[in-house]
């Protein structure tokens, strides 16, 4: 074991075997340069719904009296690209993307620091680290490695505006603002709204609700974590 891989290792806090973690830092830019190796995305997919889980899992207990859409917001202050990528850059003193193997197009583009690159490769090894030890494990490094994030998430997530963080998100993207396109069904005193944002022609997300207001800013929130996911790598 190199002692930069060590590095990461000592700062999961766990043991993986040479072959796991050599998977979990795999990118594809780096196995496709080298014959078609096994990449880390099917760790990274296994990752994605430990963390979820995991998160999801403190946050309901953690906030008891939090209605459904709080806790979606927290949970996505918490687990999204930049949150991830986050943890990754101070994962060890060089950062994660230090350790990642990244073909030769990508270390020329920057992609050992690139967002997407280091959430992906954060999930990756969350993934490994599941496949070795278990959820309990998991749950133990995760919550390590996420809580300074999980403390602030009621701060962050309780005042996060859906469809102002999703104009700054699409602006960022150079795709335009987003337009919503709102319907109703029911009886005055029983309304129900339905709401669909649609961004570059794109229809992203959908959102339910007792007002337009509502609809409109669930919608909002499943585009941005639909875009968000769709971080270029």
């Amino acid at each position: 074991m190199s002692r930069p891989r060590q590095a990461v290792l000592d700062a999961l806090g766990v043991d993986l075997s040479d072959e796991l973690l050599t998977l979990a830092v795999t990118h594809r830019s780096y196995a496709y340069e080298n014959g078609g190796l096994p990449t880390n995305e099917r760790l990274e997919f296994l990752g994605d719904a430990v963390l979820g889980l995991t998160i999801t899992d403190e946050l309901f207990h953690r906030h008891p009296d939090r209605p459904e859409g709080d806790l979606a917001k927290l949970r996505s202050s918490v687990v999204n690209t930049s949150a991830l990528a986050e943890v990754a850059r101070g994962l060890t003193e060089d950062g994660l993307g230090s350790h990642l193997l990244l073909g030769r197009g990508e270390i020329n583009t920057g992609g050992s620091d690139k967002s997407s690159i280091l959430a992906d490769g954060m999930e990756s090894l969350l993934g490994a680290v599941y496949l070795q030890h278990g959820i309990d494990t998991a749950r133990e490094v995760i919550l390590r490695l996420f809580g300074p994030l999980l403390d602030t998430a009621a701060t962050l997530g309780a005042g996060l505006d859906w469809k102002t963080s999703l104009q700054e998100l699409t602006a960022a993207r150079g795709l335009g603002v987003p337009s919503y396109q709102v319907s109703s069904t029911g009886p005055d005193h029983d309304r129900e709204f339905t709401a669909t944002v649609v961004v570059s022609d794109t229809e992203y997300g959908c959102g339910v609700g007792r007002t337009k207001k509502e609809a409109e800013q669930k919608a909002a929130a499943a585009a941005w974590t639909a875009l968000d996911a769709a971080s270029p790598a």
